[in-house]
């Protein structure tokens, strides 16, 4: 990656000029709206980032680097940045099941305790699927888990 182009997008876009509508119904269709198209910016920002970078190596593969040193940085940058596409890629399958779960009534709700996941929560990680009390149990589990 050049020290020019924009660092890779791995939270959602940015502040959105308002915020989730909080005077209406928890997960109403206003919020559910809101949600709806802070994901799919998001995917659109990926994508858009994907299309560069396959772009970008297509273009690198037809430069001729002259000595082994510049190859192999050349090479292991490559990797890094297919390594790093590999997640986009794996943090577009949870957008997916985001919108899935705003298609079929799901979205904002815990799916361990049935609670609702907070729009703070949402807003910062809109494919959240787990209450905050719900995911640090699951983290204390895991931790125990890989300690035992």
């Amino acid at each position: 990656m050049k020290d020019s182009e924009p660092a890779l997008q791995t939270t959602p876009p940015g502040p959105s000029d308002t915020g989730p509508p909080i005077d209406d119904t928890y997960m109403g269709p206003r919020q559910l709206a809101y949600f709806r198209r802070k994901l799919l910016d998001w995917r659109s920002a990926l994508h858009a980032e994907a299309d560069a970078t396959l772009a970008e190596l297509r273009d690198d593969s037809h430069h001729d680097v002259g000595d082994v040193a510049d190859r192999a940085s050349r090479e292991a940058a490559q990797t890094l940045e297919l390594r790093t596409r590999d997640r986009y890629r794996k943090l577009q399958v949870k957008i997916d099941a985001a919108l899935a779960r705003i298609d079929d009534g799901s979205y904002g709700w815990c799916e361990e305790t049935g609670e609702p996941i907070g729009l703070a929560r949402l807003e910062a990680r809109p494919v959240a699927t787990l209450c905050v009390d719900a995911q640090e149990r699951r983290e204390l589990r895991e931790r125990q888990t890989s300690a035992g």
